[in-house]
């Protein structure tokens, strides 16, 4: 019999570490349980998709300014051209599948500004492709958020229905699909899938207080705040080094994490206003790296939801700069969630309150943290579980190249 195809789908390879960690969590699962699978990706980054996991990789949109703002009539014009070409790309690429998955990430959110021609629009054009060509779509372990912008609702409302299989990475995510409209009566929650990765050897030394991570991110409010994003922004950068500069000032070494490739100038902008030997930026380019940090800290204090996961699974002290409803939910899911503070209002005098009552209960806390490891190891598995028998039914293997041939 020829092997299923796989096809894995988003916003991968493209900078934000938490995307490409939760492809390599599915990577590692399809490897595991389905080695005879194919797999390939229609993506956003897909030089680095191929050469970082060894997978044949397609661009996610034939325009290639998809996600620069165009004002000139040449880009305007070559994005909507773009529209109609990606609609026969999509679909042509999901034929030449049995199964199309969409590895976690806020697939099905608008917490960061989001327009709805992007990669909703995208979104909608896999699981409409997939509905009509008879190939599994399964939005797996994904984050959801209710969406006020009535086009990207619409949009994000289809896709979610039209997928063949969904499972959430907190309830907050299946509950705002519920009330957008998505019957949610068959749908599972467990754990971010990047708690499936493995835990790098790492381990924090003895000795004096170690370093303090401080994970750091270019936030300008959500998809409702865009008038305001600027002052957001000033709030948040201010705030966050001014805390930075008051763990210096005691003593203590701070390592800047990021997450994606377009927090580097608040990385820069922190180490210049604060000019100290102590406060330096780590260089990771996967999650693998993130853990190892975050592993070796006395604490973390973090910003973009994926350097929370990192700092939890290694089992670290974590405080969480929530800028959406997600991060409070994964800290109230790990036993922190009374150690989480405003984004868009830093106070670094209440935040270094709350850090100093946090690393009082340091101890107390890494058990904590010992244990929710556990319980989210034994649900990941069994949402591996669950998805094989959704898309790999051993009495329904037929492959794609036989229903291509089919007329």
């Amino acid at each position: 019999m020829t092997a299923v195809r796989v096809g894995v789908f988003g916003l991968l390879g493209s900078g934000n570490l938490g995307n490409d960690g939760s492809l390599e969590a599915v990577l590692g699962y399809l490897r595991a349980e389905h080695p005879e699978a194919v797999v390939d990706a229609l993506c956003g980054g897909p030089e680095v998709v191929a050469a970082r996991y060894g997978i044949p990789a397609t661009r996610l949109h034939w325009y290639r300014g998809e996600y620069r703002t165009a004002s000139r009539a040449g880009a305007i014009a070559g994005k909507g051209l773009g529209k109609l070409v990606d609609a026969v790309r999509t679909a042509a690429w999901v034929r030449r599948h049995d199964v199309v998955i969409v590895p976690g990430m806020g697939v099905l959110e608008a917490t960061l500004p989001l327009r709805p021609w992007g990669f909703p629009y995208a979104l909608f054009l896999l699981c409409a492709s997939g509905r009509l060509l008879g190939t599994r779509v399964a939005l797996v372990g994904v984050g959801a958020d209710a969406i006020r912008d009535r086009p990207t609702r619409a949009l994000v409302r289809r896709a979610a229905r039209l997928a063949a299989y969904r499972s959430y990475r907190d309830a907050l995510s299946r509950d705002a699909m519920r009330a957008m409209g998505v019957d949610t009566a068959r749908d599972e929650v467990y754990p971010d899938l990047a708690f499936a990765l493995p835990m790098p050897s790492s381990s924090r030394p003895p000795g004096p207080p170690g370093p303090v991570c401080v994970g750091v991110m270019d936030f300008h409010g959500g998809n409702d705040d865009r008038a305001a994003a600027e002052e957001i922004h000033r709030r948040y950068l201010d705030g966050t080094t001014r805390f930075v500069r008051a763990l210096a000032e005691e003593g203590r070494p701070v390592r800047l994490l990021t997450g994606d490739a377009c927090d580097a100038p608040v990385v820069a902008a922190i180490l210049d206003a604060v000019d100290s030997p102590l406060v330096t930026a780590a260089e990771a380019v996967s999650l693998a790296d993130l853990m190892k940090e975050t592993a070796a800290a006395d604490t973390v204090v973090a910003t973009r939801y994926h350097n929370l996961v990192c700092a939890l699974k290694a089992g670290t002290p974590t405080l969480a700069l929530s800028y959406a409803a997600k991060s409070d939910a994964l800290m109230a899911r790990m036993g922190l969630g009374a150690y989480c503070h405003p984004a868009r209002e830093v106070d670094a005098d209440r935040l270094l309150e709350q850090f100093r009552a946090l690393e009082k209960q340091s101890a107390e806390l890494r058990r904590t943290l010992t244990e929710r490891n556990r319980i989210a190891a034994r649900q990941l598995a069994d949402q591996f579980t669950a998805l094989t028998a959704a898309l790999f039914p051993a009495a329904d293997r037929t492959p794609a190249r036989t229903r291509q041939e089919t007329p």
